[in-house]
C-alpha cells in the first residue's frame, strides 16, 4: 500500500480489544493481534505484504492458538462469504465448520462469540437470512463489532436486502468514534447502502467523505462507481476511475470488479476496444490468477455484455469456463450459476452448460437447501434455461421465460449494476425475437430505461436499432 493511505499496523492485544468493548476469548496476545490484522485485510480489501496477505495472516492467527474461537469464526465466514466452497459438496469444509463449533462448547466462549458462530454455521448451510438475523442481534448489544457488521454487509449484498445493507450501518454509526480502528471504512459501506436504495446524492456525498479520510477505501470507490453508473455519468466514471486508479488497484480483492465497473462504462459509451483492454490487462488476469467467485462473475458478466454489442470474445471465454465448471453443482448463489453458465455458453461446451442446467433443476426441485433454493426454483431455473434458449437463437423462448420473472431477478442478489445484463439480455432477445408482441416489449423495455437513466448513449443505440428493425411493428 502507497504512503498517506491511512491503512493500519498498530495491532490490538487481548487487552487493546477488551478495552475496545469487543472482548475476546483468547488469552494469546499475537493471535488477538492477527485476529485485528485478518480483520483489517477483510475490511479494507487488500492484502498487508508485511504480513504475506489475508490468508497467510489467518494460517498465523490459528497456529498461534489453534483454540481461538473468533479465529475459526472469521477464518469460516471468509470461506463462506467467498461463495467458493459448498458446504454440503465439501467434507473438509464441514470438518472445519464442525471443529468451530466444538470450540465453542469451551466454558471460556464468551456469548457474544456463540452467537457468531451460530451465523457462520447458518450461513455456510445455506440459511443466509437467518445469519443476519444473529449478526444483527449482536450489534444491537455491540455496536463496535465490525466482524458482525461486515458479514452482514456483505450478506444483504449477496440477496440484494439493500434496505437493510443502508439500516445496518446506519444504526450503529453514531456509536463510532473517528478514532477508533476502521471508523473510516463505515463511510464507503454506508455509502453503498445509500446508493442501492437509490439515495445517489447522499451516497456521492458520503463515498467522497469515506475517500477523504482514506484515498485507498476501494469500497468508497466502489460507491463512487455506481453511483456515477446510475446517474448516467459514464463519461465522469471513466474519469474517476482513470485518475484514481493507483489508489484502488492497490486492493487486490476488490481491484477486478473496479476495473470492471471501468470497463462498463467504456461500454455504455461504444468504447469496445478500451473495454476489451481492461478485460485483457486487468479483468481477465486478475479473476483469472485469484479464481474468486467474485473476480469470476466479473470476467462473465464483461464478455456477455460486450457478446450482447455484438463483440468478438469467444476466444476469451474458455480460460473462464475451466475454472466455472468445477462449481456447476455448488448452487450457493444464483448469481453465480446464471454467470457460471455464460461461461460455459460462452465456451460452446454444450456438457458443462446441460450439467449445470440438470444440477440446477434437480437442486430446485427441493434435493436442495437454505434461502437459495426457492430462489433457484422461481428464477434461477427459468432464467438459465432463458440463457441456454438464446444462445440456440430461440429468442422467442427466452423472452417467455424472462419477461414473467423480471421483476423478480432481484431476489438473486448483486447490486442493480451487475444485475443489470440481464436487462440487457431481455432487451436483445426481445429485439430479436420474431414475434410482434416481444418487438413491441422491446421498445416499451427501451422507453422504461430511458425514463429511469435519459443519459444513456447504449439505450440510444438500442433504440435507434429498435426503431430501425421494427419500424412497421
Amino acid at each position: 500500500m502507497s504512503k498517506g493511505n491511512a491503512m493500519r499496523n498498530n495491532w490490538r492485544d487481548c487487552k487493546a480489544w477488551k478495552d475496545f468493548g469487543v472482548e475476546l476469548s483468547t488469552t494469546n496476545n499475537e493471535a488477538a493481534k492477527l485476529f485485528d490484522a485478518v480483520l483489517t485485510q477483510y475490511v479494507g480489501w487488500y492484502d498487508d505484504d508485511s504480513l504475506g496477505g489475508l490468508e497467510k495472516s489467518v494460517e498465523k492467527m490459528i497456529g498461534n492458538d489453534p483454540n481461538f474461537v473468533m479465529g475459526h469464526v472469521i477464518k469460516n465466514g471468509l470461506d463462506a462469504l467467498g461463495t467458493g466452497r459448498s458446504y454440503y459438496l465439501d467434507k473438509d469444509f464441514q470438518a472445519e465448520v464442525q471443529t468451530m463449533m466444538d470450540l465453542g462448547k469451551s466454558p471460556s466462549t464468551l456469548p457474544r462469540e456463540k452467537k457468531h458462530i451460530n451465523a457462520v454455521k447458518l450461513w455456510a448451510q445455506g440459511e443466509m437470512t437467518e445469519a443476519c438475523l444473529v449478526w444483527e442481534s449482536i450489534l444491537e448489544e455491540n455496536p463496535l463489532d465490525m466482524l458482525a457488521l461486515k458479514f452482514a454487509h456483505d450478506s444483504y449484498f449477496y440477496q440484494a436486502h439493500h434496505p437493510q445493507m443502508r439500516d445496518s450501518i446506519a444504526r450503529v454509526f453514531p456509536k463510532w468514534e473517528s478514532s477508533m480502528p476502521l471508523y473510516s471504512y463505515l463511510y464507503g459501506m454506508h455509502s453503498f447502502g445509500l446508493e442501492e436504495c437509490n439515495h445517489y446524492a447522499e451516497a456521492e456525498k458520503v463515498a467522497r467523505k469515506g475517500l477523504e479520510l482514506n484515498r485507498n477505501d476501494c469500497w468508497s470507490t466502489h460507491s463512487m462507481a455506481h453511483v456515477l453508473e446510475m446517474t448516467g455519468r459514464s463519461s465522469e466514471g471513466i474519469q474517476f476511475m482513470s485518475s484514481t486508479e493507483n489508489d484502488w488497484n492497490v486492493c487486490a480483492m476488490l481491484a477486478c470488479h473496479n476495473y470492471w465497473h471501468y470497463g462498463v462504462y467504456n461500454i455504455e459509451r461504444g468504447l469496445y476496444d478500451e473495454a476489451v483492454g481492461l478485460f485483457d490487462t486487468q479483468i481477465g488476469p486478475r479473476a483469472a490468477k485469484s479464481g474468486a467467485m467474485l473476480d469470476m462473475v466479473d470476467a462473465c458478466s464483461l464478455l456477455y455484455r460486450l457478446n450482447l454489442e455484438g463483440i468478438k470474445v469467444k476466444d476469451k471465454w474458455r480460460e473462464f469456463n475451466e475454472v466455472c465448471k468445477d462449481h456447476v453443482d455448488d448452487h450457493i448463489l444464483t448469481f453465480n450459476d446464471a454467470h457460471f453458465l455464460m461461461a460455459s455458453l460462452g465456451a460452446g461446451d454444450k456438457s458443462a452448460a446441460d450439467k449445470l442446467l440438470t444440477s440446477l433443476k434437480e437442486f430446485a426441485k427441493g434435493t436442495g437447501k437454505g434461502d437459495n433454493q426457492k430462489i433457484s426454483k422461481e428464477v434461477g431455473v427459468p432464467l438459465c434455461e432463458a440463457l441456454v434458449a438464446y444462445d440456440a437463437g430461440d429468442f422467442a423462448k427466452a423472452v417467455s421465460l424472462v419477461q414473467p420473472i423480471r421483476y423478480k431477478i432481484i431476489t438473486i442478489g448483486g447490486s442493480h449494476a451487475q444485475r443489470d445484463v440481464f436487462n440487457l439480455f431481455l432487451i436483445h432477445a426481445a429485439l430479436q425475437s420474431p414475434q410482434k408482441d416481444h418487438n413491441r416489449l422491446a421498445r416499451i423495455l427501451l422507453t422504461e430505461r430511458k425514463a429511469l437513466k435519459s443519459n444513456s448513449p447504449l439505450t440510444d443505440r438500442l433504440i435507434s436499432r429498435a426503431m430501425a428493425v421494427h419500424a412497421d411493428g
